[in-house]
Order: C-alpha cells, then structure tokens, then sequence
C-alpha cells in the first residue's frame, strides 16, 4: 500500500563552490601561486599579468642605455676574461673543490620510506607526516587536526585511522623516537628497541608506561612500592632513562637550508600605527579574457550544445576564481587587521608577555564569520614584523586565571617558564615549586600543577631528570 509521510529534518549541504573556496583561504602565498599557474594552464579564459617591480624596471632601462653606442659596447664593456681566469687559478680555492651537500633528517626518512612495501594511502600518509614533524622530530599536532588538513590538501576524506598508520610507519624509521608525540612516547621507543628481558628495561618501560605521571611529580615513595624495587634498583632504572634521547632529532642536525618562509603578511610600525598589507596581492592580476570568449561565442552554431556547454562552463570557472581570489585577499585583510587590534601591544613591542588570550572565537564573533573560515585563513600563514616572522597559530591561546583573578595567556606563562629553566644551574635544577616562586617574584601567581602542565607541553623533564642529563 503506497502512503504518504509528511516531516521535518535539519540538514547542512555545502556547495561544491565553497568546498573549494574554503581550499582556497588554506593556501600560502607559494601554493597559491601554484594553484593560480594550475588554473591558466586548464582555463583558456583565465589570464594573468606579472607586476614587474619599479627597481627592475629602472634597471632595464639603464642596462639598454649602455648597450645604445656599439662602440662602448666593443671596447669599454667587455671584460677582461684573461685577468679574472688567472685571479680564479692564482687564488688559493681550488676549482675541483666539492659544495657541502646537506642532508636534513626528512630527506633520509623519505629515503628510508622509499624502501619499504607500502599501500599507496599508507605512503601518502607517511610522506605528509615526516613533513610537518617539528624541528626536533616530534609530531607535536593534534591527529585530527592532521587528518582534517590532509583532508583539505588531498581534496578527499582521510580518515584518522590512515593517520595513525602512517604515524606508526615514521615510528619505525631511523632515528628510534622519530615521529613521538611527546617525550614519554619518544623515551617508550626507544627502551622498546631494547632487550625487554633485561630487569631495567623491563622495569623502566613499566615505569614510563603506567607510572609517568607519578615520575613527574617525583612520588619515589609511590614508585618504590608500585614497582616492588628498592632505592638502588630505582636509581638504575633512572640512569637508564636519562642515557635515553630526549628529542628525536638533535637541533644541529634539524638545520635545513630549503626551509626558507615565504611570508604572507607584512606587519610594519610607523610612529606607532601597525599597518597591515599582504606579502603579494594577485586579485588585481587575474582577470577574465571576456574578448577571447565572445570570438569563440561566435564561431560557435547553436547546433552545437557541447560546444557552447564547454565555453559556458569554462567561462563561469574563470570568473568564479577571479572572485574567490579576490575574496581571499579581503577575508586574509580583515581577520589580521582584527588579529593587530587585539593585539596591538604584542605588535607594537614585539613582546611575548604582552600577548593576550585569544581564540577563533574571539574573532569569528567580531567579525560575523564562520570559525571554519577563520581557522583556514590562519593556518599554514607566516606575518613578517619588525621583531621577525611569526607563525600566525602561535598568537592563539587560551586563558588561565592567577589567584589575582587576572586572565592571562598560557603562551606567555609558558614562555617565562623557559625562559627561568634555560637560565638555572643544570646540576642543581629548578623543581616546580621553586618555579612557581620564580614566577610569583615576576607577577605571576600560578599554581604549582600549572607549572607541571606547561613544563609537561614544553617537552621538559623533571628536575630530577634534568640534572642527570646534565
């Protein structure tokens, strides 16, 4: 029997349009260029002209003054080839002498993962994570939010789980704790390397495993009774652990002369106003050839629909990217312009401490956009400032209230906690409880398991293990 229903539901759809727009904002300024070079190539519609800069223009000119008189150019301008030959040969460089090939360690864990048998999805996977490990070798970034970005990169859905396979294939390459999520992963990797049947190994995978926490705080006694050991066998196991690699990758060996920051904003401070510009503006370069497509438009008979299908589309294609380009810059415009007014005083000073707590929230609510939008435009994008480059993820935290009832960023208590352990005695280490009077003498009234989480997300060991790595 046929009936009818009638009812109500809420659903969300996204046109295909923004999915791409929403690609668009995730680009820098070098993957732009590279999707803008994609698109001429694919749309005969579609053109751009290249701005040459005043000072190479000016150049030009002068270059072609001085070739004008022939003369000039066959006696005055030529140079003299024997004299600079022999200043090369007389000279102590030798002309064999081989340039210094560097090697960073992403280049050999995409060498070593060139020989392995591996899924097409596993690969990719593997590849896109060796490349965001941070410079000591760490996957210092949420899974979903790598999945989530891989999603946008690949324009497909990638699931977490393909995340977690292509993290645990970095984690067996070379160097062991390559690839770890925090210190206590990087340490496990390493004893799991070892002989398990040793009693320390056996006991210091124990200990970091289940009993991490308790380490941290130094709960010895707990330890002592939790593991069934006395104090000498307490004190081989930490020997143990402190003859372990903290990091990875060592910061000498993380130097990687490719690894050169095209930024995409210019932040500058004349007499105290911070004016906000992009790095390279393209909205103004890419435009419609409207005169191609009407020549075309007219050769074309009515009979032929595909034809003239064709055109139409290719035509709606190149005027959508010349508007999403556009629209690209003036969203990027507006959300770093609220960024510098919420942060005027970080801007003005370059001052790590003067930064405030703020979230995409924050900036979504004043400026009426969606959070998606603002979390694509600030990410994967750098701002160039007169006190350097800044990542523009780092200006976001959240905020954490002292016993004063002042709301203060987590990035700058953080930033004061390294900066008191970089400056202690490495035999005689600061604990968290002197740390939080250190922080207390500088205005900082913060609790001591605060300090031990933020000590904990800067990767930094305790004090009793700190003193024995010295």
């Amino acid at each position: 029997m046929i009936t009818q229903n009638q009812s109500q539901r809420q659903s969300l759809k996204i046109l295909p349009q923004q999915i791409q727009l929403l690609n668009l904002y995730f680009l820098n300024s070098l993957e732009l260029e590279q999707r803008i070079k994609n698109e001429l190539e694919e749309n005969p519609f579609l053109e751009a002209t290249e701005k040459k800069d005043e000072d190479e223009v000016k150049a030009v000119k002068e270059d072609m003054q001085d070739y004008q008189d022939w003369d000039e150019v066959m006696y005055d301008d030529v140079p003299n080839y024997k004299s600079d030959y022999q200043n090369y040969f007389d000279s102590d460089v030798a002309p064999d002498t081989p340039i210094v090939s560097v090697n960073t360690f992403k280049e050999d864990l995409h060498q070593q993962l060139q020989l392995l048998d591996l899924e097409d999805d596993d690969r990719m996977s593997a590849d896109y994570i060796i490349d965001i490990l941070n410079g000591e070798g760490f996957m210092d970034r949420p899974l979903d939010e790598v999945a989530e970005d891989m999603s946008f990169s690949f324009q497909k859905v990638i699931e977490l789980d393909m995340v977690k396979r292509g993290l645990m294939i970095v984690q067996s390459l070379d160097p062991i704790g390559i690839g770890a999520c925090n210190i206590q992963e990087c340490l496990l990797l390493q004893l799991n390397a070892m002989d398990k049947r040793r009693p320390d190994v056996k006991c210091a995978i124990q200990l970091l495993r289940d009993h991490y926490k308790d380490l941290m705080h130094r709960q010895f006694e707990k330890l002592h009774h939790v593991l069934k050991i006395d104090d000498e066998e307490l004190k081989a196991v930490l020997n143990l652990i402190s003859g372990l690699k903290f990091h990875p990758v060592h910061e000498t060996s993380a130097f990687d002369p490719k690894n050169t920051i095209i930024p995409d904003y210019i932040i500058t401070n004349y007499g105290g106003e911070i004016q906000v510009s992009l790095y390279s503006s393209r909205a103004g370069t890419v435009f419609v050839n409207q005169s191609l497509h009407d020549e075309l438009a007219s050769q074309i008979s009515n009979k032929d629909k595909s034809a003239s299908q064709y055109v139409k589309s290719k035509l709606n294609s190149a005027q959508w990217f010349v508007n999403a380009v556009k629209q690209r810059e003036d969203t990027m415009l507006r959300i770093m312009k609220c960024i510098v007014e919420l942060q005027s005083e970080y801007f003005t000073e370059g001052d790590i401490r003067l930064l405030k707590p703020m979230v995409l929230r924050n900036l979504a609510d004043m400026l009426g956009m969606d959070i998606s939008t603002i979390s694509r435009i600030t990410s994967n994008k750098y701002a160039e400032t007169h006190f350097g480059i800044i990542y523009l993820k780092t200006l976001f935290s959240e905020g954490i209230a002292d016993k004063k009832g002042e709301v203060i960023s987590n990035k700058v208590i953080r930033s004061v906690i390294e900066e008191a352990i970089s400056k202690e005695d490495k035999k005689h280490p600061y604990t968290d409880q002197q740390l939080v009077h250190i922080l207390s003498s500088n205005g900082y009234n913060i609790a001591r398991r605060t300090i031990a989480k933020y000590r904990e997300q800067l990767q930094i060991p305790i004090a009793q293990i700190r003193a024995v790595w010295a």
